[in-house]
């Protein structure tokens, strides 16, 4: 285990929007993927038009995850800019209308839109995914059930998605109730074992009603191509820090649940019912949430209960080089996520006299400026 390099790669999905009124872009974006995709060939297509994905190849070094993504936002960021777009990492867009979308054309899109409906089409949302490769392919549905109670804390340190449809949510994090809409979202089920798991996939596939376990959206899961965990809980950060924290963190809890198998070892029912309490607590308040902490039987303030957590990994943080982004948990919260600071730069443009069109648009300013 201590020889294991446990490699990661990150996933990101971006909005597009117009840079002179803030929304949706105007105009075919044909022009603008194409010299994407003939500049930065490993980015991807996302259900709508006005999406973008980029993902890192498999990493050990926490400096060089810094440098790829770092240079690939860098890169369509300014793109973007000559075609009259912004680039906005985000969960949601705090002006953007599902119905004005275009979709992308592509067997698979087409497939989710037909099987899936109207939720699909609403889903204008851009997440982040962090893939952890594991030293035993076959233990990652026991990492999988250990690692649920930590999956609350990592979204609300990527909290940005306070804005939905032009309107302020009331929530952090609204990206999980949109996301919600689709099917085999939210957390995964416990399963007893890798073979309890592997019966329910061939349950399902041969059923019809799902090609293959990529169509098993849940928060967290194993990949399908890769030996790795995805973890697909967290709204796309807007601050590249951010980021790295939370692709940090969540590797260093992999680590964490292989060398210390008694850890989580025992969850049921109740541990899985409070675990999606806090993701509520999580994607209502962000960082300000309360958790509940099953041992204790009480909610926690989330300084507290991210205290915890950074020790139980301080040990795993130090083994995989990557202390300085693990730490940056603190600065999120005392510093606001992306949520706090888009609402901040809501509210200053309303407390102005803006009207609510204007505040929004100095949220996205916000966001694209807080990006860079």
């Amino acid at each position: 285990m201590s020889a294991h390099s446990y490699r990661f790669g990150i996933e990101e999905e971006y909005f597009l929007a117009d840079a002179e009124t803030r929304g949706t872009p105007r105009g075919d974006l044909a022009a603008f993927h194409a010299r994407v995709k003939a500049e930065l060939p490993e980015t991807g297509r996302e259900l709508v038009a006005a999406q973008v994905e980029v993902c890192t190849p498999p990493l050990t070094d926490a400096s060089a995850a810094r440098a790829n993504l770092g240079g690939q936002r860098a890169r369509l960021a300014g793109i973007a800019a000559e075609n009259g777009l912004a680039l906005l990492a985000c969960g949601t867009h705090p002006l953007a209308r599902w119905s004005r979308q275009t979709a992308t054309d592509g067997e698979r899109y087409k497939g989710i839109l037909s099987d899936v409906g109207i939720a699909a089409r609403r889903a204008l949302i851009c997440g982040m995914h962090v893939h952890v490769e594991v030293p035993d392919p076959e233990a990652r549905i026991d990492l999988m059930n250990r690692l649920l109670p930590f999956q609350p804390l990592l979204l609300a340190l990527s909290a940005s998605s306070p804005f939905w449809q032009g309107e302020a949510t009331g929530l952090k994090a609204y990206r999980l109730s949109v996301f919600g809409e689709l099917p085999r979202t939210g957390l995964p089920e416990l399963f007893s074992d890798a073979a309890a798991h592997a019966r329910f996939v061939a349950i399902m596939t041969r059923s019809g009603a799902i090609a293959d376990a990529s169509f098993l959206w849940w928060s967290l899961r194993p990949s399908i191509k890769f030996p790795t965990l995805e973890l697909r809980i967290a709204d796309a950060c807007t601050r590249l820090d951010d980021s790295l924290c939370v692709a940090a963190l969540f590797r260093c809890l992999v680590r964490l649940c292989v060398r210390r198998p008694d850890l989580h070892a025992d969850l049921d029912g109740v541990s899985r019912a409070l675990a999606s309490e806090n993701l509520w607590r999580a994607q209502h308040s962000g960082v300000a949430a309360a958790l509940i902490d099953e041992a204790r039987g009480d909610a926690v303030p989330f300084p507290e209960a991210l205290e915890a957590v950074l020790a139980l990994v301080a040990e795993d943080a130090d083994a995989l080089g990557c202390a300085a982004d693990v730490a940056r948990a603190r600065s999120i919260v005392a510093e606001g996520t992306s949520a706090d600071g888009q609402i901040a730069a809501f509210e200053a443009a309303l407390s102005e006299g803006k009207d609510e069109r204007a505040a929004l648009a100095a949220a996205v300013d916000w966001i694209a400026d807080a990006a860079r």
